[in-house]
């Protein structure tokens, strides 16, 4: 339906984190929204200086970890959006919304989850 298989493998380990280490600082909103798009940032930053290589995907990882660590919004699974554009080259103004959105609303589940599991842990830890 959205035609963006790519961004499968990035929000499924966003996902697997979030819903099953719902308290960890990787798992709190800021850090998969803000650190998802800070790794599209740095990934299309990247495909425009050195293109579409396995060097330049691994420097837009190294560049995403730095900028979730400054940012104070570590997400691992973020990494992965970096490589994926810069190994993939989607449409900026079609995969960026699609990512936005896609981590909203993972974000938005757990919360609503997390008030309907009896004993599960409160979503989020922290907002922001």
């Amino acid at each position: 339906m959205i035609h963006e298989p790519v961004l499968i493998p990035p929000l499924a380990a966003s996902a697997a984190l979030v819903h099953s280490a719902p308290t960890l600082p990787l798992s709190q909103p800021r850090s998969v929204v803000v650190g998802h798009l800070l790794a599209a940032a740095a990934g299309y930053a990247t495909l425009a200086v050195a293109g579409s290589t396995a060097w330049a995907a691994a420097v837009a990882a190294g560049v995403t970890l730095a900028l979730t660590h400054l940012a104070r919004t570590p997400h691992s699974p973020a990494v992965a959006t970096a490589v994926v554009v810069v190994l993939q080259s989607p449409a900026p103004a079609r995969f960026v919304p699609l990512l936005s959105g896609a981590t909203m609303v993972l974000v938005l589940m757990e919360f609503a989850l997390s008030r309907i599991r009896k004993g599960a842990p409160r979503y989020p830890a922290y907002w922001w």
